[in-house]
């Protein structure tokens, strides 16, 4: 696989690199993307290429479930340096159909594993909130409506925890960035806003 990678990277020197090389000169010198973009670690999601955007354009966070936990040293250092150094605008939770984390949270997690069950317990609410409204689905599309009301409901909460960070609800509300929740169809494509 890493051969693979390796000639997919002289495609993109020759196809895309050697094209604009001035764009690609300024990269190396410095970024400043105006979004932070806290998207899951899903193979399938790549927000960059669904939303179209050029090398430079946004800084991403990745992790299992697109999940924003309150006082994660990882998490506050992104969000310390996109709000306060990169001076991002716009910070965005980016959740996504079929997501693997929110199907294992419906499901409860096997207990062969050690630290998804922890990572997991960020999002649970999302999982009650879903269970008040439909607490057994008894048919696949009450189950797809189920757990996209669990990624909808975890999108949510996790924009909540970003606003417990003081630097990022002092920010929002001074009007030098904006929340939002982003939501990609893998079987349509298309991003939608829901928050």
């Amino acid at each position: 696989m890493i051969d693979k990678f390796l000639e997919g990277n002289k495609r993109f020197i020759e196809n895309d690199f050697a094209k604009d090389r001035e764009y690609y000169r300024k990269l190396s010198t410095g970024q400043s993307p105006t979004a932070l973009v806290i998207a899951c670690s899903d193979s399938r999601v790549n927000p960059e290429r669904v939303v179209d955007a050029k090398m430079g354009e946004i800084f991403v966070h990745r992790n299992i479930g697109n999940i924003a936990p309150r006082g994660d040293a990882n998490l506050a250092t992104v969000l310390e340096y996109a709000v306060k150094h990169l001076k991002v605008q716009d910070i965005v939770v980016f959740g996504h159909s079929d997501c693997g984390a929110m199907k294992t949270l419906d499901a409860g997690p096997s207990s062969e594993d050690a630290f998804i069950p922890e990572w997991l317990e960020h999002a649970k609410k999302a999982k009650i909130l879903a269970d008040e409204k439909i607490p057994a689905p008894e048919t696949p599309e009450a189950v797809r409506e189920k757990r996209r009301m669990i990624e909808i409901e975890n999108m949510r909460i996790q924009l909540e925890n970003l606003r417990a960070y003081d630097f990022i609800r002092k920010a929002e509300e001074e009007g030098k960035i904006a929340l939002h929740g982003l939501y990609y169809s893998l079987e349509t494509g298309e991003v939608s806003r829901v928050f």
